[in-house]
């Protein structure tokens, strides 16, 4: 159907906490923006939002659906304008999503705001996580043949895509981003569901634990929009707070966490050993200077605060997060959600599971996180197994991990007949069709060679050497 270098495929990540869109073939996405939007009901909106429409008109796409009528704000510029009555919502809950009207102006934003395309005329490859159902496989698909009238369509999981990207067809990913952390193993190109475990905790639950952390201490982080800095002397600026009545408490808490993030991702790091108070009670305190120009001290948290991932008990010491057991009853560590992801799966494997480890996703780029894993599933993991945790040495790299697999399969010659097209869907049925493209998938890419490590390392164009 689609052949050579004029394919032009786009591929799309939308993850819990970005969305990441670019061209096949590249080795980064041209377009990376939050997976939230901004909303205001039209009944709520006034003339002051009006005038602020005109200043962000590219950065907005209006919704006016039956069941409620709204202006949705898509992007980084048009979220860090303040507009009053404008919640911040996610498109997806626990992986899934639940408002596809939202999901439908995103993509509308990375195809005319970003990557300034027309979808008519390129094929699409979409990351989707491991646990998608069936229901929102033929949505998508309905929504990209219906609405966008794409000429081609691929699903991929995301665990897939991971190991493509390092060049292994066989894995187990620890794919950690900012709404979960989910370990899947990946045999010879599929997925093994009965094996996949997940877990809740994510960048933005570590970024919440820091939040409540600080606020304990009695460190407030004020939002950019809340204050203005004015010089009145050379190098000494005064703070004056601002007030905003008609703030909505979401657009605050985004604005927050954006800043809490930040502090989260420059001085935190996963400690060499289970965190214990009184051996990091003395650890040297790290500045950092927060927008409104208040100079705060990070001790002990920086460690404590990553090693929920590995124990999640930890958070009920944070004040605020006391109900941690009641939310997330069932919320397990890193290395044991790894191990018993290893044993759900045949004992023929388990060897090549345990020496094959890929860390992928934004929280697993935090530093000392990989040796940190390896240490853990060293000792708890059976004497025999040789255990060796991967990860790319670009924190780039992890974070896009899944995109770049993407790209990288939509860009092999031996993949352009993976594509389906809306008369193949209607014609074999979604259910039929999704297992025909993923039993051809593996079978013709082992077949040519293309899955293993050496083959894929052979037909990779010379900029994806360095994944492999």
């Amino acid at each position: 159907m689609y052949g050579g270098d004029e394919v032009s495929a786009i591929v799309i990540d939308l993850g819990s906490h970005t969305c990441k869109a670019g061209y096949a073939g590249e080795d980064a996405p041209k377009a990376v923006f939050p997976s939230v939007v901004g909303s205001i009901d039209q009944m709520d909106a006034d003339d002051d939002n009006e005038n602020n429409d005109s200043e962000t008109n590219n950065n907005n796409v209006d919704s006016n659906k039956p069941k409620g009528k709204r202006r949705l704000y898509v992007g980084s510029q048009a979220l860090g304008l303040r507009r009053d009555h404008m919640e911040v919502l996610s498109p997806l809950k626990d992986g899934v999503v639940v408002d596809w009207d939202i999901v439908d102006s995103i993509w509308d934003h990375a195809f005319k705001e970003c990557l300034l395309i027309d979808p008519k005329e390129h094929p699409m490859l979409l990351a989707e996580p491991s646990s998608n159902t069936q229901q929102q496989r033929e949505r998508t698909a309905e929504l990209m043949f219906e609405k966008y009238k794409v000429p081609a369509l691929f699903l991929a999981k995301n665990a897939v895509l991971t190991s493509f990207a390092s060049g292994r067809a066989t894995s187990v990913v620890v794919d950690s981003g900012g709404g979960s952390t989910t370990v899947a193993p990946v045999h010879d190109g599929y997925v093994l569901q009965k094996a996949v475990s997940s877990s809740p905790i994510g960048g933005e639950f570590l970024t919440d634990c820091l939040m409540k952390s600080l606020e304990s201490k009695g460190i407030v982080i004020k939002p950019r929009y809340s204050f203005k800095r004015k010089e009145i002397q050379p190098g000494v600026f005064q703070t004056l707070d601002i007030d905003f009545p008609y703030t909505t408490e979401s657009y605050k808490l985004y604005s927050q966490r954006v800043i809490a993030s930040d502090i989260k991702e420059c001085v935190c790091r996963a400690p060499d050993t289970p965190y214990d108070e009184s051996a990091y009670s003395n650890v040297p305190m790290t500045p950092y200077e927060l927008p409104d120009g208040q100079t705060i001290e990070i001790g002990a948290d920086r460690f404590k605060i990553p090693d929920v991932l590995f124990y999640p008990p930890l958070a009920q010491t944070i004040p605020g997060m006391d109900n941690f057991a009641d939310i997330f009853p069932s919320a397990r560590g890193l290395p044991q959600m790894v191990i018993e992801s290893i044993n759900r799966c045949d004992v023929d494997i388990r060897k090549e599971l345990f020496g094959s480890i890929l860390l992928a996703g934004g929280t697993a780029s935090m530093q000392q996180l990989k040796e940190r894993l390896e240490k853990d599933l060293l000792e708890e993991s059976p004497q025999a197994a040789r255990v060796k945790v991967l990860a790319s040495g670009n924190a780039t790299e992890r974070r896009f991990s899944v995109w770049i697999g993407g790209s990288i399969l939509a860009s092999l010659g031996s993949f352009q007949q993976m594509w389906f097209s809306k008369s193949d869907m209607q014609l074999a049925g979604m259910k039929s069709m999704e297992l025909r493209i993923y039993k051809e998938n593996a079978l013709k890419m082992r077949t040519m060679g293309c899955i293993s490590c050496h083959g894929m390392r052979s037909i990779l164009d010379s900029k994806y050497t360095h994944l492999c």
